[in-house]
């Protein structure tokens, strides 16, 4: 492993506005830094199926998807980290009791719970109707995946994510599901203290960065990270660079090393043009 730096960039808020545009200059970063011989990857909450192909098409050299829960390098599936099957079974009988609608993530698939699409419908007709056909096909395909119906396995699944009505939603689920988990919100800006994130602990992008680094024989602090979120400060804090976007809040700013423009501003760009990648 040659390339001078390795580079984790976040998708939401970082790569993608939220309302799923992309940042300014963000492709020409990469390509950039690509074409320098460093190596980009994607670092995301986001399961693998809900990348969509316009952000694939950027150009990177990996994936780490569900909070950790997968990492692709070069076309190859290098690590896969899962919950237990009990642990599934008790987050569904979980969100079950509290009337909370949720998502399960798979490797090659996300299965939701059958009132998702219900729930969270008033919220898809208003973000409704991008300005591109690219963004409206993002749009439908949330929806279609909102709207799927059916059993989920028990097996593969690496990380939860949850979906509420009421403002304590957060806290019940942190609350309710005590130490075996590990809860975060604030990933879904719309949602508030409405949704959040399921995961074990351990399993985040930070422990995944410090793993495929170990892989690839690159020190620590070779890499760099840039996000926007509260599943991004274990790999801000990991990072030999951890860089927050603008638009990142507090805590996320607390946990990195610097702060870059925001997302609308171009600061991925921006960030790739201060450490000398562009």
């Amino acid at each position: 492993m040659t390339a001078s730096r390795l580079v984790f960039l976040d998708i939401d808020g970082t790569i993608l506005d939220h309302d799923q545009r992309f940042s300014p200059r963000v492709a020409e970063a990469v390509h950039t830094a690509r074409g320098n011989g460093h190596v980009v990857l994607i670092c995301s909450g986001r399961s693998p199926v809900e990348i969509s192909h316009r952000i694939h098409a950027i150009g990177f050299d990996g994936v780490i998807s569900a909070g950790g829960g997968f990492t692709e390098f070069q076309g190859e599936l290098v690590a896969s980290h899962t919950l237990p099957e009990d642990a599934v079974q008790q987050l569904i009988e979980f969100y079950s009791r509290h009337e909370v609608e949720f998502t399960l993530q798979a490797f090659e698939n996300v299965y939701p719970s059958a009132g998702l699409f219900d729930r969270m419908r008033p919220i898809l007709h208003a973000r409704a109707g991008g300005d591109t056909e690219a963004e409206r096909a993002d749009l439908a395909r949330l929806a279609e995946r909102f709207s799927r119906s059916g059993a989920a396995p028990l097996t593969g699944i690496a990380k939860s994510t949850f979906f509420g009505v009421e403002a304590t939603t957060y806290a019940t689920v942190r609350d309710g599901l005590g130490d075996r988990f590990h809860v975060i919100t604030g990933t879904v800006p719309y949602l508030g203290e409405a949704g959040g994130e399921v995961t074990y602990p351990g399993i985040d992008k930070g422990a995944s960065i410090v793993e495929l680094a170990e892989r690839l024989g690159v020190p620590l602090e070779r890499t760099i990270a840039i996000g926007d979120g509260s599943n991004d400060i274990e790999m801000l804090g990991v990072a030999g660079v951890g860089i927050a976007m603008g638009n990142a809040d507090a805590a996320v700013k607390a946990a990195a090393d610097e702060i870059t423009a925001s997302v609308d501003d171009g600061g991925v760009y921006a960030a790739f043009a201060r450490h000398g990648l562009v």
